[in-house]
């Protein structure tokens, strides 16, 4: 299996220059690669690469970049257009690749060769070829297996450098079971992060105070001279606050698709166009804060990591249908309550989208449970679970009792679930 190790570099003041200057050299060599793809027919990255070599005879500043950094530079470019064409492929309107500007080319990488992890005196360090060695912060361990297949070095808007570690293991991920015991549904929204069919309605993070912070920072900055020492300092102020708020989201949002990974054998969400969503009028701005698209990649790569099933179904009609007979009612956005007409069954919004949702989930993967449009059943809490024949289901019975969950207890916890004390202990 890969994964991605991420670390935090320390490079001494003379080592940051060179480590800039490595970034700004690829960045040229980038351009100078994207002037010959717009002007030369036929070109492929592997046609590209040979050319390095006698680029360096009249380009001297490349004989200090490693070359397996050089053919990585190469690659990126048709990488990206790669990436343009398959969404020009999928109807998206497109442009063309951008020539890079200083400050928006930021991260080269090795591959292959080049590298190394050392440990001096109890200290980690790694070693670049033609740069040297940088200490790093190991604040976790690679597995005993891990073998290192790429390190990509990238600074970040703050002006801090991180190594990225491209690791593979030699195990294969857990098989997924044929016929899974534990299911779960997730909805997600604004007020509620995620509402699951176990009961379990996570809050959306408050990032109100970083968010205020942010804005007031960047207030700031828009006073200074552009250009100028101080508005250089400002900026990097503005990249702190930014990175606080990214990285308290991300926290929260590895944590919480951790806990759906680990602990079920299905997990059914919506298929959402996060960017469409994002970009419809009203409230878009705390659409996008939720980071749903960031959330639903997060989940899918965890549960093939554990073995868990991940199912993503078509989301319409997940809120207006009655998850206990099916029948469709309208529902403006500020009614939080579900009251079928039909067969009196009352619950959460969420709640019933959830319910909806893993029974699609589990009709899509196992080929259980009703179709994705209409059933005049629904599945007992039993039989959601374990993807088993159809009953029908009482309305008072149909649901767990709801908990909510704070958002601040999933990041200090790890987990949204509450740990039951034993009686009479705390």
């Amino acid at each position: 299996m890969n994964y991605n190790y991420r670390y935090r570099l320390r490079p001494s003041d003379a080592l940051k220059e060179q480590l800039a200057w490595t970034v700004d050299t690829c960045r040229q060599v980038y351009n100078h690669f994207l002037h010959r793809l717009n002007r030369t027919d036929g070109t492929s990255a592997y046609s590209e690469q040979k050319l390095l070599p006698s680029l360096k005879k009249w380009w001297n500043d490349l004989k200090g970049v490693h070359s397996k950094v050089l053919q990585k530079v190469v690659q990126r470019l048709y990488d990206n257009l790669s990436t343009l064409r398959g969404h020009k492929d999928n109807g998206y309107r497109v442009g063309t690749l951008k020539w890079k500007a200083p400050g928006e080319y930021r991260s080269f990488t090795y591959s292959q060769s080049g590298f190394k992890l050392k440990n001096t005196s109890g200290r980690t360090k790694l070693w670049l070829s033609k740069l040297g060695e940088i200490p790093l912060t190991l604040h976790r361990d690679l597995p005993d297996d891990a073998d290192i297949k790429t390190v990509t070095i990238k600074q970040e808007p703050t002006g801090k450098w991180y190594a990225i570690l491209g690791i593979e293991t030699p195990a294969d991920p857990p098989e997924k079971p044929e016929t899974p015991e534990n299911c779960v549904g997730i909805d997600v929204g604004i007020l509620n992060y995620a509402h699951d069919t176990d009961g379990t309605a996570v809050e959306s993070l408050d990032l109100s105070d970083e968010r205020e912070r942010l804005e007031r920072a960047q207030r700031d900055l828009s006073r200074k001279e552009h250009g100028s020492a101080n508005w250089e300092e400002q900026r990097r102020v503005v990249a702190e606050r930014y990175a606080e708020l990214k990285n308290k989201r991300r926290d929260f949002l590895h944590k919480l698709s951790n806990y759906y990974a680990r602990e079920y054998d299905l997990v059914a969400v919506e298929e959402l166009d996060a960017k469409g969503l994002v970009e419809l009028p009203g409230n878009s701005r705390n659409r996008a804060s939720a980071a749903w698209g960031t959330f639903l990649r997060m989940l899918e790569y965890k549960c093939e990591r554990e073995g868990t099933h991940f199912v993503a179904v078509n989301p319409r009609g997940t809120t207006k249908e009655c998850a206990s007979c099916g029948v469709s009612t309208e529902k403006p956005l500020w009614v939080r309550e579900h009251s079928c007409p039909a067969c009196g069954f009352e619950t959460d919004r969420d709640a019933n989208a959830a319910r909806n949702i893993l029974s699609r989930g589990i009709t899509k993967r196992l080929g259980a449970g009703r179709s994705e449009s209409t059933s005049s059943e629904s599945q007992s809490d039993s039989d959601v679970r374990t993807g088993a024949s159809l009953s029908l289901t009482p309305v008072e019975t149909a649901l767990p009792v709801d908990t909510p969950v704070s958002a601040k207890r999933v990041v200090e916890a790890g987990s949204p679930t509450l740990k039951r004390e034993p009686s009479g202990e705390r």
